[in-house]
């Protein structure tokens, strides 16, 4: 490698994920390499971009202002991913290879719990002293030139910005500076319902060791791992009313570490726990809408934090300044290699900050798990984030993630998606469901030959469980004029058509009816062209529980009378009798999505102020009633379902613990699972999206209120099914999207996990297709040899 006085040799580009700059920040400064830049905070993201800066360029003059001594630090250990050190090692090898040599290795996960060790191997985490760390970059920064000012406060960010190309501020989730702007920044900080406090221990684990401890005072845990020979990192967490219980806010620091190496003796083999100015504090996840301002920029805890569960906090800080120093090489301007980094950081940061608040969340909820079987309990807590899988946890050890399976009941070589499960008289084959679909493709509510075909093409392609999308009890209660209905028998012939072809077709599938009732969404066009907008013309009066237009300006709905909800309820009624004459082997009563029994259900659309309206129980009543009046009609044999919206993703909404009261009340009536989504009640709705979204909103219902639930929203693979299966999380896993693309998705799932066996059928016309076709030649030889030229460093 050429020596780093040349401008550009490091190979920054080996970075991954680089896109060009897609806004432009405020532009003070036009210089675009920086000559002199000024660093507040001298943690790990401060002085590696402080080191990279020089490295890159030895003419800039790179100052490090940190208030702290050179040896302060509060923490102990630090993990690091193999990803983070390629980059550092393509970046500056002398870093690399001065953290070689101090990095404590390992690959096992110790999970203690109700007095049983599951261990989980092949993870490979490198960790080493937090002080050592920074002793590596103070040493590197003095040897490129960096000037590092300790015991200083740094001066006032605005000043610095007068005095200096580029500000770079890493002084961590109390940033002065991000407060200093905060009209520019917008930072969101969220707070959280654990406390807890650092540790350390004079010998080391030889494992990640989580272990539970339930205490007459309530749950807590501990967090652990090497990170020297002699030494390692203890996190105790516990939910806020525990640590008051305890008497954790009545201690002080020694007596509170006593107290805690006491309750995990077991753990510590005896040993007590040190600490190092150790208080208890409550994690903050800090989040900006922007995160540079003039020449001003945030990296690190500044910009964004991640819990510790995914360890995650040096690290996303060190990946900030490899990008931030790349984007500064390869922009033209300062405004715009500013707007390259944050455009390159956000998408790789809000994904961990989704995995890391999944995690925080797992374990903040910890006690909902402690009644499952050992080895699940241990499979659900590796997988809380999502990061891992089923599947990449079955490559890192096959043993455990076998012993789990066998454990949950798979039979050998059968993954949990392909594990038959019952609802009341039904079996289904296995856990995957086809979820609802609006087509939009009816006319005069008769379903015709593209329903047949499309419900058709997905039953023979697998799936246990195929739904109709949303059927409308009435004329009145369509969404849009293409929606299909079951009000008239002309309707209930055509739908008996497509369901005879299911069952002589695709035996082993069973097909089910979602009914429901537009309410105040209805009377709009077809969803392409214009979702929820008016009709130009021909629309019909609107109905809701409170006359509250779905949309500002839209059509204002008539608050249902007592003598309408009779009405619906029986419009309910008579399409579940012909939904039961047509074939169906499920029904699905809709009170999700804003649509008429769902409106009823949120406090944001129900203002009723008679015996519908109000409470919770009040709210429940009407659906309850018409819950009822369809189970009555529907064959006994024959289970029910119910969807709800969990959350209306908009303050004032239906809370998570309403969302658990509702599944309690339609179990209580019948229901014999809950399909669990997620909003569309209002249109100013803020939805959280991300991969498998709406999934803890199942996850607690299954556990709080004691029901079978369907999970859905972006659940796009099926590794995501078996994790979640496996894990405890659902009993069954409804795809849309997935199997728009692909509707033999769950053919082609068993086929790529070489499973053939009882939870899914080829149809014998389509046996030929069981295996991938060969597309092109994969066998050309690969390179033998790669030689390097010799490498040199300054």
């Amino acid at each position: 490698m050429p020596t780093s006085g040349a401008r550009g040799s490091v190979d920054m580009r080996l970075r991954r994920g680089a896109r060009p700059a897609t806004t432009s920040p405020q532009p003070p400064a036009t210089t675009s390499h920086p000559l002199r830049a000024a660093i507040i905070g001298g943690g790990p993201g401060g002085l590696y971009t402080a080191a990279l800066l020089k490295r890159l360029d030895p003419a800039r003059q790179v100052t490090v202002w940190e208030r702290n001594a050179p040896d302060d630090t509060f923490g102990f250990g630090v993990v690091l991913s193999d990803e983070t050190l390629g980059g550092i090692e393509h970046a500056d090898p002398a870093v690399y290879a001065a953290l070689q040599a101090d990095f404590v290795r390992w690959d096992d996960i110790h999970i203690v719990h109700r007095g049983t060790r599951q261990t989980s191997g092949g993870h490979g985490f490198a960790a080493l002293g937090r002080r050592r760390l920074l002793e590596i970059l103070h040493e590197r920064c003095h040897a490129l030139g960096v000037e590092l000012r300790f015991r200083t406060e740094a001066p006032d960010p605005a000043r610095l910005a007068e005095e200096y190309d580029l500000v770079v501020a890493a002084d961590g989730v109390h940033s002065t500076t991000r407060e200093a702007h905060r009209e520019v920044f917008r930072p969101t900080l969220t707070g959280h319902r654990c406390r807890y406090v650092w540790l350390a221990a004079d010998f080391a684990f030889d494992a990640f060791r989580f272990e539970i401890a339930e205490t007459e005072h309530g749950v807590m845990q501990l967090h652990g791992y090497p990170y020297a020979a002699d030494a390692s990192t203890v996190i105790i967490e516990m939910r806020e009313e525990v640590w008051r219980a305890a008497g954790f806010d009545e201690l002080d620091e020694a007596e509170s570490t006593a107290r805690c190496a006491k309750i995990f003796a077991d753990a510590l083999g005896g040993r007590p726990l040190r600490s190092n100015k150790s208080a208890w504090t409550t994690f903050r996840t800090v989040v900006n809408e922007r995160w540079s301002h003039g020449n001003t920029v945030l990296v690190g805890d500044a910009a964004h934090t991640a819990h510790f569960s995914i360890g995650s906090g040096t690290k996303l800080a060190v990946e900030d300044a490899l990008a931030l120093a790349a984007c500064l090489e390869e922009q033209p301007s300062l405004p715009e290699a500013l707007a390259a980094y944050e455009a390159e950081r956000r998408p790789v940061v809000a994904s961990t900050q989704r995995a890391a608040r999944a995690s925080l969340e797992w374990f903040e909820d910890l006690s909902r798990y402690l009644g499952q079987p050992p080895r699940q309990f241990a499979f659900n807590l590796l997988t809380r984030s999502r990061r891992v899988t089923h599947e990449n946890l079955r490559l890192r050890d096959a043993r455990f993630t076998g012993s789990v399976e066998r454990e949950f009941g798979c039979p050998p070589g059968t993954p949990p998606m392909f594990t038959p499960f019952r609802l009341r008289g039904l079996t289904l084959r296995n856990r995957v469901v086809v979820s609802p679909m609006d087509m939009y493709s009816a006319t005069d509510g008769v379903p015709g030959d593209f329903h047949l075909v499309h419900l058709g093409a997905r039953a023979l392609g697998g799936a246990g469980l195929v739904m109709t999308e949303m059927v409308c009890v009435s004329e009145e209660g369509r969404i849009t004029p293409g929606c299909a209905g079951l009000y008239t028998g002309r309707q209930a012939e055509a739908w008996k058509r497509i369901t005879d072809f299911v069952h002589a077709q695709a035996p082993g599938t069973a097909i089910g009816v979602q009914l429901g009732h537009s309410g105040r969404k209805g009377s709009t066009r077809l969803m392409w062209e214009g979702m929820d907008e008016p009709l130009p013309d021909g629309n019909w009066p609107l109905v809701a529980a409170s006359p509250l237009p779905y949309k500002p300006g839209g059509q204002i709905p008539r608050e249902l009378s007592r003598a309408q909800l009779t009405d619906i309820r029986e419009q309910f009624t008579a399409a579940a009798v012909r939904a039961s004459r047509a074939g169906f082997d499920l029904l699905e009563l809709h009170c999700a999505h804003g649509y008429l029994l769902s409106g009823f259900l949120s406090p944001l659309t129900n203002h009723r102020t008679d015996a519908y309206g109000g409470s919770l129980e009040k709210r429940l009543r009407f659906p309850l009633e018409v819950f009822d009046a369809v189970r009555a009609a529907w064959p006994q044999e024959r289970p029910m379902t119910v969807r709800v919206s969990a959350t209306d993703w908009a303050e004032g909404g239906t809370s998570a613990e309403e969302a658990v009261a509702v599944a309690r009340a339609f179990a209580a009536h019948g229901a014999d699972a809950v399909d669990v989504s997620t909003g569309q009640v209002v249109a100013d709705e803020r939805p959280e999206f991300g991969r498998s979204y709406q999934t803890p909103y199942a996850d607690r219902i299954r556990h709080e209120a004691g029901v079978p639930v369907i999970a859905v929203g972006a659940i796009s693979s099926w590794d995501d099914v078996n994790s979640l299966i496996l894990a405890g999380r659902t009993d069954l896993c409804a795809l849309a999207r997935p199997h728009l693309y692909d509707p033999h998705w769950t053919l082609h799932a068993a086929a790529e996990q070489g499973y053939e066996g009882p939870g899914v059928e080829w149809p014998a016309p389509y046996r030929a297709g069981s295996r991938r076709p060969v597309t092109g030649r994969t066998d050309v030889p690969k390179p033998r040899l790669t030689l390097h030229g010799p490498r040199q460093d300054v």
